[in-house]
């Protein structure tokens, strides 16, 4: 990441650093940088569409020129032909082929100029094209790279936020808290056995006689029951 800022805050790599440091937000000196990059490109495209315009004039300008020299020349091979065939005064033709031979090298010089500034142009526009290509390619990389920069921050935030959490829990204090509950607990239970026993110790000799009595007449009454069964069925 350090290519991008570097570029987009126009510093050196250790400086550009050195910024973003102080930056509350870099991501949207990011994005301001992204920006200004575009303005420069349609400044950009904006200078080679006049660069390509002027080097199609000068290209028309040279192709024009190149004919007219042409049709100078082939107009002063008329005159004299037709000089020859004495359609002409010869005086009055060589006259007329020489204005046209002069009309020809003007032409032949306008047309040398044209090519010679349309050959510059070409230049700077082939030059300036490839800036242009550079500076897209370059704009585009920058975007995926704040999409990537944009996910990881959003994953640092999130990871910070749960660390700060995670460091404010106090392990120690939850442990000792349910130490001390289970300790709690286990001296209810142990008082609660406690009382139970108490309460056995304090049965009188009655209350054991009557127990063991109760015993009996269940044992008895249960016997009773399954003799009146057996004798139902018809069984000894």
């Amino acid at each position: 990441m350090a290519g991008i800022f570097s570029r987009l805050f126009k510093a050196g790599e250790s400086e550009a650093h050195s910024l973003i440091d102080k930056f509350e937000n870099p991501i949207k000196m990011s994005e301001q940088g992204i920006r200004d990059l575009k303005k420069d490109l349609m400044e950009s495209v904006k200078s080679l569409a006049e660069v390509k315009a002027i080097t199609l004039r000068l290209k028309r300008d040279m192709d024009n020129n190149k004919k007219l020299a042409a049709d100078y020349e082939r107009k002063a091979m008329l005159l004299l032909q037709k000089m020859q065939t004495g359609g002409i005064d010869p005086s009055e033709a060589e006259r007329l082929a020489s204005e046209a031979l002069t009309k020809k090298e003007d032409a032949g010089k306008k047309a040398l100029e044209a090519g010679a500034q349309w050959e510059q142009q070409e230049k700077m526009s082939n030059q300036l094209q490839a800036n242009v290509s550079k500076l897209k390619s370059t704009i585009s990389s920058y975007e995926n790279d704040l999409i990537t920069l944009k996910a990881r921050a959003k994953t640092a935030n999130a990871t910070k936020k749960l660390n700060a959490q995670m460091s404010q829990v106090d392990s120690k204090g939850t442990i000792a808290m349910l130490e001390k509950m289970k300790a709690k607990v286990e001296e209810d239970e142990s008082l609660a056995a406690a009382y139970g026993e108490l309460a056995d110790a304090d049965k009188s000799v009655d209350d054991e006689i009557n127990l063991a009595l109760a015993g009996s007449v269940e044992e008895k009454k249960s016997y009773d029951n399954l003799a009146e069964l057996k004798a139902k069925m018809g069984i000894t």
